[in-house]
């Protein structure tokens, strides 16, 4: 079974991949591949010394135990945290981070920086220089070390970045990197000329007769093939909806609308027609959305051909004006204005030319930069094998374990380790009984109570002990309860105060049981947050700062709604009460304590929540729901809930925008843009690419903050932007924050030199960051 990645951003570009296993845990509130995409991986450390006489180090591997690989391990095209970390092992980026996630601008020299009472040093293959102009223009010009070799020995120039950049902006690319999208002087143009056949074939229609771009031959065979694949889709999410025992035999719009459609008719051809409707040319999100089963050429063979196949629709445009070579080892961003996220966009992976592209079509002076503009076959044709310059060379990937060999170039030195393999293991037991029998050296289970308890007893009693070593970490990203505000509304308005005051009547009964649920599932292992972003981002309100609040702990007139005095059961009654005032000013009928009737312009009387708690309750904000249950109840509100087997049922719902209420988490990235998540500012109500549909929240101040934010780097400025952002989303009351979990690593103390580990591991700075030091135990 597939799974999807809908919980994720775009925008953590300089935190080396491989700390998404340092640790990573995912639990069951989010999929084994729901992960923060991101664009480059980040190699920063300090020098590794002269290597240390251990023959074990010379011999034998470290095994590193891992979740199921998709073999996408390219720079360019990774989806999931496990295939990023196989080609971060292999590359390095063009800019780097500290442990709190800040870039180094001075990599070559490097730039020492004290974290928790430390001084470390930080280097990087090349320098940054940022210059603001009158004019509003940015410039962000780079200069790279000029001794730096692939793992093959071929020397790195700036050629190798600027065919980097190019490909990422070629308008066939449909990687997870959103490079394209910053302002950066001549993009737009670029990207313009031309577009997708299967776009223009589609646009054009079933009934076109104008062949100037394409024959008819090739019309035909599009619309036959894309029937074939939208008609194959639906049967095979029915098929999947009745094997699950969903739906019956024939039920054709019942499987349908358990999937987030509406088909007119009880046949496959309808259901089909209604999946068009819903996505048209959009096949990428049409197949994310299916999910239920097979691979994407089976579902749909030939599609891709016309999807990549890119036809000039304009005047040529052959460079971004933008994106200029100053010299063998400098070349100059100019963007068009400020934008501040785009220091982690522009430090880009230095993909090696000479494999990833083609040489003879790379003439910087001739507008020629690698590749034939629309044609990424041959990046595409290496997705498997990656090659760079990072502290390990892939050597392949053969029965579930991909094998690595020490980079003896490494610009930071080379590994003292030499091999080091990725061992695919298929649960979280497995990774954890593989440290303790000897299989696996390091790995990344769920830290949650049956991992702490084999932990324990594994070392008699302890998280750290003779056998495991365990760290933690804070997840950047962090659990919610979400709200749909065009299911969740009064009339037909979602933004009106009465929707907001029957969300608000909600999110109170839900928000007061989170810290009882919270202790109860992770322990100390996780605290309550009571905003919508991770504690680990320098945006995040503090309990000092003016204006902190607990999330939905005022009352409809404004009053606090607890006192510190009050016991646990106190604060419940007084959350009802609270809930009871909000559903009145919401226009519902409240007599003897119960909500009795619904506004005269209507809103629901019945609420539904979607949990992925695999069909047992096994999620931290179970208990919250079925505490709430209880307590809607007591005040005449049905509240069911909905525990699904299958966790991308939950994604394909949200994508139609099905649910009412659900709880899931957000990955998070370095910088605390909120433009994917929360921006509602063109057509459709949410950014290109974007996640706001899941709330549909649609505010014009909302949009203007999170616009104002990206157009400044003053960091204290747009932490009070922020925090104004963020009191827009709790008025809206789409969004519950739940908890901030922690992530661990585990290591094997028997195996593994622990005192050379990377020391001082956060969220931003995982283990793999200063790989190239660790040893094993003699």
């Amino acid at each position: 079974m597939k799974k999807l990645s809908k919980i994720v951003a775009l925008l953590l570009v300089l935190v080396m991949v491989a700390s998404s296993l340092a640790g990573c845990g995912q639990g069951n509130d989010t999929p084994a591949e729901t992960t923060t995409k991101q664009d480059s991986a980040a190699e920063t450390t300090t020098k590794s010394e002269e290597p240390a006489q251990n023959t074990k180090n010379d011999t034998t591997p470290l095994v590193v135990g891992y979740s199921p690989f998709s073999e996408k391990f390219s720079p360019f095209f990774s989806e999931t945290a496990y295939d990023q970390d196989v080609w971060a092992m292999t590359q390095i980026s063009l800019l780097t981070s500290d442990r709190q996630g800040a870039v180094i601008q001075k990599g070559i020299e490097g730039e020492t920086i004290n974290y928790n009472g430390t001084d470390y040093t930080y280097y990087g293959p090349a320098d940054l220089t940022i210059t603001e102009n009158a004019d509003g223009t940015v410039w962000y010009d780079f200069t790279m070390r000029d001794d730096l070799v692939f793992s093959d020995g071929t020397p790195i120039t700036i050629d190798d970045v600027i065919f980097t950049m190019y490909a990422l902006c070629d308008p066939s690319y449909d990687g997870s990197s959103t490079l394209f999208a910053q302002p950066i002087e001549g993009m737009d143009a670029y990207r313009s000329d031309m577009d997708s056949l299967l776009n223009l074939i589609y646009n054009a229609g079933r009934d076109n007769t104008n062949f100037d771009l394409w024959d008819e031959a090739t019309q035909t065979g599009f619309w036959e093939k894309y029937d074939a694949a939208t008609q194959g889709l639906a049967q095979e999410i029915v098929d999947y909806l009745v094997a699950a025992g969903y739906n019956e035999e024939g039920d054709i719009q019942g499987a349908a609308g358990n999937w987030g459609f509406a088909p007119a008719e009880n046949t496959i051809e309808s259901f089909a027609q209604a999946i068009e409707e819903a996505y048209g040319a959009d096949v990428a999100n049409m197949i994310n959305t299916e999910n239920a089963g097979s691979s994407v050429e089976d579902l749909f063979p030939g599609l891709e051909d016309y999807s990549l196949n890119m036809v000039t629709v304009a005047d040529p445009v052959t460079s971004i004006t933008g994106i200029q070579k100053t010299g063998d080892y400098s070349m100059r961003v100019v963007l068009t204005q400020v934008d501040a996220t785009a220091i982690y966009q522009l430090g880009v992976t230095i993909a090696p030319l000479h494999y990833y592209g083609e040489t003879d079509k790379y003439d910087y002076d001739n507008n020629k930069f690698g590749f034939d503009k629309g044609d990424l076959s041959h990046l595409r044709s290496v997705t498997t094998k990656p090659m760079g310059a990072g502290p390990y060379k892939f050597i392949q990937f053969a029965d579930g374990v991909v094998n690595f060999e020490a980079n003896e170039t490494y610009f930071q030195g080379a590994p003292k380790i030499k091999y080091v393999n990725f061992l695919q293991l298929l649960n979280d037991n497995d990774k954890i009984q593989g440290v303790i029998t000897g299989t696996v050296d390091v790995t990344d289970p769920s830290y949650n109570d049956a991992a702490v308890a084999t932990i324990a007893d594994a070392n008699g009693g302890e998280q750290v002990g003779p056998v495991i070593t365990t760290n933690t970490v804070d997840n950047l990203g962090y659990g919610y309860i979400g709200q749909n505000a065009n299911q969740m509304k009064v009339g037909n308005d979602p933004a009106s105060d009465a929707s907001k005051n029957l969300r608000k009547a909600t999110a109170t009964i839900l928000a007061v049981y989170r810290d009882v649920a919270n202790d109860s599932y992770y322990g100390d292992r996780a605290s309550t947050i009571q905003y919508p972003i991770s504690n680990t981002s320098w945006a995040a309100p503090q309990p000092s700062d003016d204006g902190y609040k607990v999330a939905f702990s005022v009352d409809v007139n404004g009053n606090d709604i607890y006192t510190s005095d009050m016991t646990a059961e106190q604060k419940y009654e007084a959350a009802k009460q609270a809930s009871l005032g909000f559903f009145e000013a919401a226009g519902y009928t409240v007599t003897d304590g119960k909500v009795t009737a619904a506004p005269a312009e209507g809103g629901p009387m019945e609420f539904e929540a979607w949990i992925p708690a695999d069909g047992t309750g096994d999620h931290p904000a179970f208990m919250i729901l079925t505490e709430a249950q209880k307590a809607f109840e007591d005040i005449g509100i049905t509240f069911k809930i909905k525990d699904l087997t299958n966790s991308s049922d939950l994604w394909t719902a949200l994508s139609a925008q099905s649910v009412q209420i659900w709880a899931a988490a957000w990955g998070a990235t370095v910088d605390p843009d909120m433009y994917q998540i929360y921006f509602s500012g063109d057509d459709q109500g949410h950014a290109a690419g974007g996640s706001n549909y899941q709330y549909a929240i649609n505010d014009p101040e909302l949009n203007s903050l999170i616009l104002a934010a990206r157009q400044s780097t003053d960091q204290s400025y747009r932490k009070a932007v922020y925090k104004a952002c963020l009191d827009i989303i709790v008025d809206w009351a789409v969004e519950i924050p739940n908890y901030q979990r922690q992530n661990c690593i585990i290591f094997s103390t028997e195996r593994v030199n622990m005192d050379t580990i990377t020391p001082d591991i956060t969220t931003f700075y995982g283990w793999m960051s200063e790989i190239q030091n660790m040893e094993l135990a003699d």
